[in-house]
């Protein structure tokens, strides 16, 4: 069975929201024991996020600010829930924040026929949130003795990453995925493809031990490494 929470490093943690780490929201606990969720998953995933809460004995009363990487549905789709189960106030960087508000997607690239199709038919429509601050590039938020914003829009225009100097963990939200290896996200579900893939670059100039993916599995072992060696060689548009 697998693990309800992961640590990544000091009071960083992974939880799986889908199986097989298919989809990852992520937990900062601060030495006073207040709890930062960044990412709330699919609809289905609060259950989830409580049982990963439960892992580190945490409660979703302990959560007292949440953060999300994009306006997507397969991030932001619990976060409704979430803030009934724990009211606590979400951030988003302000690019995504009027998406997140109206409980729809950022528009997506429909220059091939699986864009369009997914512009049509996909996950595109969430429980409406009320966002409490918007996020710009360079913040530096009082999470577990800090969290930096980085700006790496593209996948959607407010896409952000996160830095936890802290414990060493870098959260790359959808910049770079690591399903079956490291790979970009599919081109119909970003809003502008090639920004994505340029943005990337961002988190080659961080430092950082411990890359967490939010669909995949973390890497531990050479993670800055291996992070830059992807960005340097991969494919792009």
């Amino acid at each position: 069975m697998a693990e309800a929470a992961v640590r990544l490093a000091g009071n960083a943690w992974r939880i799986p929201t889908a199986p097989f780490s298919g989809t990852n929201s992520f937990a900062f606990v601060d030495d006073d024991g207040q709890v930062t969720l960044v990412d709330t998953g699919l609809s289905f995933a609060p259950r989830r996020i409580v049982a990963g809460l439960a892992a580190f004995a945490k409660h979703p009363k302990d959560v007292t600010r949440i953060i999300l990487t994009h306006a997507h549905a397969d991030h932001a789709g619990g976060a409704a829930k979430v803030v009934g189960q724990t009211g606590a106030p979400v951030a988003v960087h302000a690019d995504d924040a009027g998406y997140a508000r109206r409980g729809v997607v950022p528009p997506t690239n429909t220059a091939t026929t699986a864009g369009r199709l997914f512009a049509r038919f996909g996950a595109n429509r969430f429980d409406p949130i009320e966002v409490a601050q918007e996020l710009r590039d360079g913040d530096e938020l009082d999470v577990a003795g800090g969290l930096r914003v980085v700006h790496t829009p593209g996948h959607t225009p407010g896409h952000v990453s996160l830095l936890h100097p802290a414990s060493g963990v870098l959260v790359t939200g959808d910049s770079i995925m690591n399903v079956l290896g490291f790979r970009w996200s599919p081109r119909p579900i970003c809003t502008d493809p090639r920004l994505s893939q340029a943005t990337a670059d961002r988190l080659a100039d961080l430092d950082f031990r411990v890359a967490g993916f939010t669909h995949g599995p973390h890497v531990a072992d050479r993670a800055r490494e291996r992070i830059r060696g992807f960005l340097t060689t991969a494919r792009r548009i």
